[in-house]
């Protein structure tokens, strides 16, 4: 009889069980109508005041035997789990996201494409400073068949009295450089007004670090018919970043590659830390092309060749990194940059490496 009793009341028990899970699958399709009905009006999904309210009116209505801080805790983590699924639904309706596009987005910069497995790179000055220098560098990245040149126009420093770059000149020194040698040019922008004035110098839209939250620039970028290499600010999340490129493909381009290019920790040992778990993450959660800024990642000509191995071994589509014909006298990072020998050096070893481990 007592066997029989307990039986009995397991019974019982997996009934309500079955029941609570109907109920609680019940309450979340519930509150995800209330989200998207949120999501329409442009409110927050969470709502503190709302939750504390409905906390208060159980604990109100609680006869026991739950005492009301263990009934907290329960109800909290059911608010919390449809909060969260809230928000995989979301991450899943962007147009970014690899659960709406499954496969790979090849970005296409003058015939050369991006994302289609073998790694794209792109080297160059970080700043332009003369058209002697840019020749110098694009000669030596034509000499290895490579097809990009990168260089920046517009600096945005952090110090007001630093080199701010040569601006619409430096622009006009890429442009002849690129007719010359046939390189495709990356070069970054910085505020709405430029871009327009670039378009007609460029290749490749490149957004830096300090800008990646500019958002007007974003949209601006997006109704541009150019390639967009998208850089991951400095303490941004990958969460962020993904919908920062959500704000450039919201507006029409899809040629958006993103750029890992290391964030700012306490650690002093390099420039800033290579998050070189964000590859396979964002390869995971996106459907763009990635790539591993190694220079600017950890500011160590040192590391330059060691970071960028692991990047392809992450499964990386592109690896950038500085090169300048005299890195002493250059105007910007100038303990960074290879030179020309040392780009030679660099590159020679790179692909070895790749050779060696059959990824091109």
């Amino acid at each position: 009889m007592r066997q029989n009793g307990l039986d009995e009341l397991r019974r019982q028990v997996d009934g309500l069980n079955n029941q609570i899970l109907n109920l609680i699958n019940e309450r979340t399709s519930v509150v995800q109508e209330i989200g998207r009905v949120k999501e329409k009006q442009g409110v927050n999904r969470y709502d503190p005041i709302r939750e504390r309210e409905m906390l208060n009116a159980l604990v109100q209505s609680n006869k026991g035997p739950i005492p009301n801080g263990i009934l907290e805790q329960i109800f909290k983590g059911i608010f919390m789990s449809a909060l969260e699924i809230q928000e995989d639904e979301q991450r899943n309706a962007l147009l970014v996201s690899r659960k709406r596009k499954p496969e790979d987005t090849i970005v296409n910069v003058n015939g050369e494409e991006i994302g289609n497995g073998s790694p794209t790179f792109v080297f160059g000055p970080c700043a332009v400073e003369s058209y002697e220098q840019v020749l110098a560098v694009a000669q030596s990245i034509k000499a290895k068949g490579l097809t990009m040149l990168r260089g920046g126009a517009y600096k945005p420093r952090t110090s007001p009295y630093d080199f701010q770059g040569l601006g619409l000149e430096g622009l006009k020194i890429l442009k002849r450089v690129s007719d010359e040698t046939g390189l495709s040019i990356v070069t970054e922008i910085i505020t709405p007004s430029h871009l327009e004035e670039a378009l007609d110098y460029i290749d490749v839209i490149q957004i830096g670090a300090r800008n990646m939250q500019n958002f007007e620039l974003l949209k601006e970028a997006g109704m541009a018919n150019k390639p967009v290499l998208l850089k991951r600010g400095l303490a941004a999340t990958i969460d962020e970043f993904i919908h920062a490129a959500e704000y450039i493909i919201s507006k029409g381009n899809s040629q958006i590659m993103l750029c890992e290019r290391g964030i700012r920790t306490y650690e002093r040992a390099t420039r800033n830390t290579l998050d070189i778990s964000a590859v396979p993450i964002l390869k995971q959660e996106t459907h763009l092309p990635v790539f591993v800024d190694v220079t600017h990642s950890t500011g160590r000509k040192d590391l330059l060749l060691p970071t960028a191995k692991a990047a392809i071994a992450v499964g990386a589509d592109g690896v950038m990194a500085e090169v300048h014909p005299d890195p002493a006298v250059a105007l910007s990072d100038a303990a960074q940059q290879m030179d020309i020998k040392q780009f030679d050096e660099f590159y020679a070893e790179l692909q070895r490496f790749m050779n060696t481990h059959q990824t091109i």
